[in-house]
């Protein structure tokens, strides 16, 4: 593409603004490690739920949905929508949980809920694990999808994108902190979603589109355009709809949905004011995640179907794209290379905000695990916070660096995302249960992180395309939570002066906790039924998928189950807010 001076002019303003923004959060940003990585735990809950939605609005979040409808259509995001489950948990059953236990990392909770030193081994290497290995994969997979924008929109070659945005996104991060994290997040997102869509809307008036109607008429969508897939036809409905909802919410862990809450997404949680504005928090992120933001990509990757039918039709358009990176993923960026001047440069801005607001809250989120569970707790427990603040910048750093490394070496956005879930398949019910039952311990969580591991290795390097990915999400999943159930019953339990501590302190449903309840004399501490909170995640469920629903009703033109849809979250809302109330 040829982009125009007011592109660079748009796209170099926007490098300004964050930078700016990162200097202003830099006041306060490096007093402490909880300033650092907490924001000193004074967040506002509106500010915290935006950069919740921020960060996982990523430019490579569009590439999976184009991917994804390229492949499934429509109904193919069922994949991550079915998360909405786990997170509705997380906002009113969890959510409260993680703030009451006052904690700096949630890889903390492993030294307030298990004993021994296999409680610390695992808060250790779980530092590394997931603050270093998985992090950096997941930050891998986000460059990727900065690469295939800017080597198609802009000309940059990969090296030079990795350089260019990993240097600004890490000066801003080092600066600010989590605070400075979350402040830029706030001004991407709008931007983010501004030009979105600008670009949707352009896209979809293209003369070879013909508008909305002409477009979802069209024999390249209209076979697409399903919410659901066809319930007739088991080898379709089996991998897109039945697995997700029945079994992937509930025992896949995966960054930003984890089931129970964890990660970034715990952070945020930790960093609120109070319990309340944790929930809020939550329960904005999941109701902007799943109901507000997925329609614009998915009309453009949908478009992407007439102007790009083929691999072999991208290929022949950019025929300086290198074949190792050519698949289905790269038609977002294909179809943004379209838009006019100065339109170009800012949505070119937006995915760009979008790539570092998340890889900002990577490399936050995990140069806490390294400063917080590895480095002040097994290298130098005397350390001050001046001390604790720089490793966090010198962790910050590295953690970059080796992302950019990793990013030049994948492929595909839907590759690296069914890696990652099968490397958490059946690891899920254990963090849903191990608030609730006193018998889990931390054998529980080595056994059934190693065995998930062990299981993703088999079926990428040993299986291969040998079964459908469906297949050995459920056998991962299988074979995976039997083994670390029986780990739970042939190993001893946690010890129990911990388990009273920590029943005391984070005042869980007395469901599983009856033996340590009892012996307290305290019964159940929790003034909401676990009945009620279920109930309530139900109806959030069921409001967000009415709102997905309607809005995808009235781009489709159907007025009836529009109303249909939004009537029904109506109704769930009002139930909500009772018993909430």
């Amino acid at each position: 593409m040829d982009i125009s001076t007011i592109d660079w002019a748009i796209i170099s303003l926007f490098f300004i603004l964050t930078l700016a923004i990162g200097a202003y959060a830099s006041k306060s940003a490096g007093k402490s490690t909880k300033d650092f990585f907490l924001s000193g735990r004074n967040m506002p809950w509106w500010l915290l739920g935006v950069s919740m939605v921020a960060t996982t609005f990523s430019a490579d979040t569009p590439n999976l949905v184009t991917d994804i409808v390229r492949k499934n259509g429509v109904a193919g995001n069922w994949a991550w929508w079915a998360f909405l489950l786990t997170g509705m948990a997380t906002v009113f059953i969890y959510a409260k949980l993680w703030r009451r236990s006052g904690i700096v990392t949630d890889l903390e909770f492993y030294e307030l809920r298990y004993s021994g030193k296999e409680a610390s081994f695992l808060r250790g290497f779980r530092a590394i694990y997931l603050g270093i290995i998985f992090n950096c994969i997941i930050m891998a997979t986000v460059m990727l999808a900065g690469i295939k924008l800017t080597s198609i929109m802009i000309g940059w070659p990969p090296y030079k994108t990795v350089w260019i945005i990993g240097s600004i996104t890490v000066v801003y991060s080092l600066m600010g902190g989590l605070k400075g994290v979350i402040l830029t997040d706030f001004f991407q997102f709008i931007l983010s979603m501004i030009g979105m869509i600008i670009a949707c809307i352009y896209i979809v008036n293209l003369p070879e589109v013909g508008g909305l109607s002409e477009m979802l008429s069209h024999p390249n969508v209209s076979d697409k355009i399903n919410i659901l897939p066809d319930l007739n036809n088991a080898e379709v409905v089996i991998p897109l709809l039945i697995v997700p909802l029945a079994v992937q919410w509930w025992s896949v862990w995966y960054p930003g949905a984890e089931p129970g809450g964890g990660g970034y997404i715990a952070q945020r949680m930790l960093s609120a004011k109070e319990e309340k504005g944790a929930v809020k928090a939550t329960l904005f992120f999941n109701l902007a995640h799943y109901a507000l933001r997925p329609w614009p990509w998915i009309l453009i990757a949908l478009a992407s179907l007439i102007v790009f039918p083929t691999l072999g039709d991208i290929q022949q358009a950019f025929p300086n794209i290198s074949d190792k990176v050519l698949a289905d993923d790269l038609a977002f960026p294909a179809m943004l290379a379209i838009l006019p001047k100065g339109l170009v440069g800012l949505v070119i801005a937006s995915l760009l905000a979008a790539l570092m607001s998340t890889l900002s809250t990577h490399l936050n989120w995990g140069s806490s695990y390294v400063v917080n569970d590895f480095y002040s707790r097994f290298l130098n427990k005397e350390a001050s916070e001046k001390q604790k603040v720089t490793i966090g910048r010198i962790s910050t750093l590295l953690l970059m660096v080796i992302a950019g490394l990793m990013a030049l070496g994948l492929e595909s956005a839907l590759g690296a995302f069914n890696i990652l879930l099968q490397i958490g398949a059946g690891t899920g019910l254990l963090f849903i249960l191990r608030w609730f039952w006193w018998r889990i311990n931390a054998y529980s969580e080595i056994s059934a992180m190693v065995i998930s591991f062990l299981m993703a290795c088999y079926f990428q390097f040993i299986v291969k395309d040998g079964m459908a990915d469906y297949e050995k999400i459920l056998w991962g999943v299988g074979v995976t939570t039997v083994v670390w159930i029986l780990v739970t019953f042939l190993t001893r339990p946690t010890n129990k002066k911990v388990l009273q501590d920590f029943y005391t302190l984070i005042r869980p449903h007395d469901i599983g906790w009856k033996p340590i309840s009892t012996e307290l004399g305290l019964g159940s501490i929790e003034k909401t039924s676990l009945a009620t909170e279920i109930l309530m995640m139900f109806l959030g469920s069921v409001l967000v998928y009415g709102l997905l629903f309607s809005i995808g009703f009235l781009l489709y033109g159907s007025s009836l189950y529009c109303a249909i849809g939004f009537g029904i979250s109506i109704l769930s809302g009002i139930g909500l807010f009772k018993l909430w109330k």
